[in-house]
């Protein structure tokens, strides 16, 4: 206890030794400048410790397709090539070319439902066909004198007629793209800069030298700029992307806050795969004959999906950041 009450009363200071040594001094001050130029230079210039960052952005987008072109000689609109099914906010799809059949629901045979297969693995195969072109109906049935086959429900082609006509023009299409970007912590941008007025818009194509902030972008343009050719995706449909990046430091002006494009293919590795190459889906228009009998068009579209991307990072003054920098380095 008497320990205690004597420490608390003693007195301490610290004792400063001057050693005079031209070594010691100068590695004392190389230090010190090392210590300087670190803090300075890395920390504050290059990785601008100073700034509070926020790359976690909402956006919204919103796409909208122009432009007329020709399909197996003949003039469609942009009510033909995009297909509502496949569009959302986000990305858009192209149609390039189709196959069509015209379908009516019925039981029916084919040759490919004849059964002579003898190992269960080949009978799990066959059914699996069966299942994938309709539901059996459980009766086997004559297909000619020789041939047994299994009768099937569903939707059978009457006609095959694959109309896949030869593309002209669907390269000058153009996609405008409507961006709003929110940065939670700093602010709200878009991609109509205040620049950009109502006659520049009618006019411009974008392009990254000329028109870097157009929001209009032409199908052949965007497609060479992902290094493809426009022929060679027609045939088999792939997937484009549009990323948008915003890389702003608001200690600067808010006029240079704005977004920079670069384009690329997704689906690359479709590309290379013989069994599903490319990017194409199926739909179907109903109808109605004068009988009542329902029947349908089904469309195997092959086309060109644009998917929008947007990224982020904006970063501005934040005095919190500089005490934790100066404390940090104390």
């Amino acid at each position: 206890m008497w320990m205690c009450i004597t420490d608390f009363f003693t007195y301490e200071t610290t004792k400063s030794v001057v050693v005079k040594s031209w070594t010691i001094g100068i590695i004392n001050r190389v230090v010190q400048l090392l210590i300087i130029i670190y803090f300075i230079g890395w920390v504050f210039v290059y990785e601008k410790a100073y700034q509070i960052r926020d790359t976690a952005i909402e956006s919204s987008v919103m796409t909208k397709v122009k432009g007329f072109g020709l399909y197996n000689n003949r003039v469609m609109d942009v009510a033909e090539y995009v297909t509502p099914s496949q569009v959302t906010h986000e990305h858009t799809s192209v149609r390039v070319h189709a196959r069509t059949h015209r379908h009516t629901q019925d039981t029916h045979t084919d040759r490919r439902h004849t059964h002579t297969h003898k190992l269960w693995s080949e009978i799990f195969g066959f059914l699996m066909l069966m299942l994938a072109i309709g539901l059996p109906t459980g009766r086997c049935v004559r297909f000619n004198d020789t041939l047994n086959t299994c009768e099937i429900r569903g939707w059978y082609a009457d006609d095959d007629n694959d109309d896949i006509g030869d593309d002209d023009n669907n390269d000058n299409l153009t996609l405008t793209g409507l961006l709003s970007v929110v940065f939670v912590c700093v602010c709200l941008r878009g991609n109509f800069l205040p620049t950009i007025t109502p006659q520049y818009i009618k006019a411009c194509n974008f392009d990254h030298e000329n028109n870097p902030y157009c929001p209009i972008f032409r199908v052949g343009d965007v497609i060479r700029y992902a290094h493809q050719n426009f022929t060679m995706l027609a045939q088999k449909g792939g997937v484009i992307g549009i990323k948008i990046g915003w890389m702003c430091d608001l200690d600067k002006s808010e006029d240079e806050c704005n977004p920079s494009y670069s384009f690329t293919r997704l689906d690359a590795m479709s590309e290379k795969n013989s069994v599903s190459p490319g990017y194409n889906f199926r739909y179907a228009k109903y109808y109605k004959m004068d009988n009542g009998t329902d029947y349908r068009t089904l469309l195997k579209a092959y086309a060109i999906r644009f998917d929008v991307l947007v990224n982020g990072n904006v970063s501005v003054f934040n005095a919190v950041c500089v005490c934790f920098c100066v404390m940090g380095d104390d």
